[in-house]
């Protein structure tokens, strides 16, 4: 593969150390409401899914009904929490910065959480116009569907074979290998755990890096080889 058309990073856990600030969140919600659970597990199972699906497959393996209103009460605190809390990821600024290549986001947040979170930490001038939520797309199918990746590539111009994305979840890596592009898994961020690196490479990435610092040699580093050589 030649120098990419086009580079993706996820939002949470990628661009910022959200996804912690979220889970701490989430597992206090499902505690109250009876399920057991904590942060640290919420990030290990189900990092990249939005609550509402967190929810129903909490609702299949526990055999228990929760409330849908908790999904809006969980998007308020968290938000609120994000506000106040929300930094970017070590180094992403000088990442985003080095890159050549034209580069985009796509996220399962809603537009509306993406743009607090990058305005917060100085992020968002990187990503002008170019900022994809799953629940803006025409299907509104969040990740591990591949159509917010799919869909970004088409507005971008970019082949989804000459594209790149940067993810640090399970199912987002499906989502992106499902749409035909390579993957780099990150492992940098609050919410990483002993097994992060190897639940991405079974996923599909290709490699994983932990620090944003590696990966415009990282992104070189697969232009120049082929996944069939």
């Amino acid at each position: 593969m030649p120098k990419p058309d086009l580079v993706i990073f996820d939002c949470d856990g990628v661009l910022v150390d959200s996804e912690i600030v979220a889970a701490r969140v989430e597992a206090e919600m499902l505690r109250e409401a009876g399920y057991d659970i904590t942060a640290d597990e919420i990030a290990e199972r189900y990092s990249g899914l939005t609550f509402k699906d967190i929810m129903i497959h909490i609702e299949k393996e526990a055999q228990m009904l929760l409330q849908a209103s908790m999904i809006k009460q969980a998007e308020a605190k968290v938000d609120e929490r994000l506000r106040a809390e929300v930094k970017a990821i070590p180094g992403v600024a000088e990442a985003a910065a080095s890159l050549s290549v034209k580069k985009c986001v796509c996220s399962n947040s809603s537009e509306e959480r993406i743009a607090i979170m990058l305005q917060r930490t100085n992020l968002a001038r990187f990503f002008e116009g170019v900022i994809f939520s799953s629940l803006a797309t025409p299907t509104k199918r969040p990740k591990p569907a591949p159509d917010v990746f799919l869909y970004a590539a088409e507005q971008m111009g970019a082949e989804p074979a000459g594209t790149i994305v940067i993810e640090d979840s399970v199912h987002g890596i499906m989502g992106a290998r499902t749409a035909g592009m390579r993957v780099i898994g990150f492992t940098g961020a609050s919410h990483s755990h002993p097994r992060h690196a190897s639940m991405l490479m079974e996923a599909g990435a290709e490699t994983t890096i932990s620090r944003m610092a590696d990966l415009k040699s990282t992104i070189a580093a697969l232009s120049e080889w082929s996944e069939e050589g």
